[in-house]
């Protein structure tokens, strides 16, 4: 089979397509013939070596979001099939035309839907409703969502106002993303090199990090709360928290689906039933082939994409 590999870190340059012998299942994990795989930012830094990926030993495996039919099941593994269509996040060798996927973190594709509709779907609106879960917002506080034109964001601002919030401002690198945001329903637009990002919001979800963390943190009313949940990293002062009376609350998928998991599960039916009703999009910027993960890559680094980032194999 063919998969993608790095064995240096950097850009997109370090990116090598090889092949490869097909993997076996483990307990509890499912052996998928990927259609289609999602590229993520926290991949992405990973490659580079940045944030929470620097530690893996080399050569080493992109991971990510995956959707394709199972061929093989690892021991123990209940409530799947060989032939059922599935997506899940892969810890590792999601680029590659076969992948392994915890069975824990997957879940089936409804029929008429496709591959690439649920890699844009799936994974990136789960984190969106567990951070708004997260966050919880209530009455009329308002939201700022930082990447909001990313795979996770521009689903977030759609929830978000789905789930009633009144004022949702959308924070992105350039003003060209303006429209496709106000068109998901976001209330306001503002780009990260804006001396003012207008006024003040009681919540922040923050998916960039790194250097713009403290001006995420700023945009929040004394008393206002940040959900963290990206890989870029990022400080801030803690008398910025004690001076503001402010808090901010980290998020990671994993942790999240294992201990709600019930809830996991509900919000999966969820995002169907409103991508199906036409209340969700999820926009696609680009579809690739396997070969061309590193023009992938290079999208996603570029922060040029309005939706999810698709490889085919």
């Amino acid at each position: 089979m063919r998969r993608v590999s790095f064995h240096a870190y950097g850009g997109p340059e370090v990116l090598r397509v090889e092949e490869a012998e097909a993997p076996e299942p483990g307990p509890g994990e499912l052996l998928v013939r990927t259609e289609a795989i999602g590229v993520t930012l926290p991949c992405v830094r990973r490659v580079r070596g940045d944030g929470n990926g620097g530690g893996d030993p080399l050569p080493a495996m992109p991971g990510g979001e995956i959707a394709g039919a199972v061929v093989a099941l690892g021991p123990d593994v209940t409530g799947f099939a060989v032939g059922d269509r599935v997506t899940s996040l892969t810890l590792t060798g999601s680029y590659a035309e076969l992948a392994l996927a915890p069975a824990v973190l997957a879940s089936r594709i409804p029929d008429g839907a496709s591959a690439v509709e649920a890699v844009a779907l799936v994974r990136g609106g789960h984190v969106a409703l567990a951070v708004l879960h997260t966050a919880a917002p209530r009455d009329a506080e308002s939201v700022l969502i930082t990447g909001a034109a990313g795979g996770v964001g521009h689903l977030a601002v759609q929830l978000a106002k789905l789930r009633g919030v009144p004022r949702v401002v959308a924070a992105v690198g350039s003003a060209a993303k303006a429209e496709f945001l106000l068109g998901l329903g976001a209330d306001e637009v503002v780009t990260y090199d804006q001396e003012s990002w207008g006024e003040p919001v009681d919540i922040v979800l923050d998916g960039v990090g790194g250097e713009l963390l403290p001006r995420a943190l700023a945009a929040s009313v004394p008393g206002g709360r940040l959900v963290f949940f990206n890989s870029g990293g990022g400080t801030v002062p803690a008398y910025a928290l004690l001076a503001g009376d402010r808090t901010i609350t980290g998020m990671t998928m994993r942790r999240f689906a294992a201990v709600h998991r019930e809830r996991y599960a509900r919000d999966g039916e969820l995002l169907w039933e409103l991508a199906g009703s036409g209340r969700l999009r999820a926009a696609v910027h680009a579809e690739l082939p396997l070969a061309e993960a590193a023009k992938a890559h290079e999208i996603i680094e570029a922060r040029g994409n309005l939706g999810k980032v698709v490889l085919r194999p």
